[in-house]
């Protein structure tokens, strides 16, 4: 490719001398200094070429002998598949179903071409690296499900829609959840809109930029931190079998165990009464109260809407 990206020039090469049988497992690569002498590019380049090679499955750290070719990567007869037809789209989607399958943990760069049946480095032509991958996969969950084209007038009603269509998508794709950061917010595109859509809602309300922020990052907060005990759930329960209602049904009868009701009145008393842990009752008790304090601090003299408490 004429406009090949440098890194994915210089790691082919690389590729190519290990697949050549030139550079064997245990051989040690060129160090990112060596890359950036050799090829004259900056170190951030040298070292996009290195996490490409170890991405590949070609290359790993080794104590005390820096970066060398891994094991199992002796040189193969068989033929390149075809990557005529590749596309981002297809990339991004072949990820999402590994983390819909297995969790966020599974998704590599080379998992995802194995599944292809494509090689590992072709994918760099299409996505920089995992990170961009995983934003990607992102920004197609968010995009699933649309903000309704009419926004109610009333700023509750819709913060209240967005907050629901993000935790269904949550519900859909729970790995979700542990790729967007509140501390280093990320451009999504379609995760703008809902961003867009509630901002424009705590306009409404009065606010001026640090409440609308304050209260969009204390509403997607405990969105998101909710959602995150959903992939958990997911993993605990293909591991034990159980779902979290069997699971602590089955950790009842050994609390007594665990502390008296004369030194725990209260958890022994919750402990009796079989509190049912569901996370989208949490997820509904949480949002009411957080838009009842926004009411109440925003609205004085009006009475958030009464609701019941099943």
């Amino acid at each position: 490719m004429d406009h090949e990206a440098p890194y994915l020039r210089i790691a082919a090469e690389i590729r190519d001398r290990i697949t050549r049988g030139d550079l064997r497992p245990g051989d040690r690569v060129p160090s990112t200094r060596q890359i950036t002498q050799k090829w004259g590019v900056a170190m951030a380049t040298a070292t996009k070429v290195i996490a490409v090679l170890r991405d590949a499955g070609l290359v790993e750290a080794r104590p005390g002998a820096g970066t060398v070719v891994k094991a199992g990567t002796e040189p193969s007869q068989k033929s390149a598949p075809r990557t005529a037809d590749l596309t981002r789209d297809r990339i991004v989607r072949a990820a999402i179903a590994v983390a819909d399958a297995e969790g966020l943990a599974s998704v590599s760069m080379r998992r995802v071409a194995t599944d292809l049946d494509v090689a590992t480095m072709s994918l760099y032509r299409h996505v920089p690296g995992k990170d961009e991958l995983l934003e990607y996969m992102a920004d197609a969950a968010f995009a699933e499900q649309r903000l309704p084209a009419t926004a109610p007038a009333y700023w509750r009603a819709r913060v209240d829609i967005a907050a629901r269509t993000v935790w269904s998508i949550f519900r859909a794709h729970p790995w979700a959840a542990e790729i967007v950061s509140l501390t280093r917010p990320q451009f999504i595109p379609s995760l703008l809109h809902y961003a867009e859509w509630v901002l424009a809602a705590l306009r409404d309300l009065g606010l001026g930029v640090d409440d609308m922020m304050h209260a969009h990052i204390v509403l997607f907060g405990h969105v998101r931190g909710t959602a995150l005990s959903l992939q958990s759930e997911v993993h605990a329960q293909r591991d034990t079998g159980m779902t979290n209602e069997e699971w602590l049904e089955d950790q009842y009868p050994s609390l007594d165990v665990v502390f008296t009701p004369a030194e725990f009145p209260m958890l022994a008393r919750i402990a009796e009464a079989t509190f049912d842990y569901d996370l989208d009752r949490i997820f509904e008790f949480g949002l009411h109260r957080i838009l009842d304090g926004l009411t109440a601090r925003f609205e004085p003299g009006t009475s958030p809407p009464r609701r019941s408490t099943r």
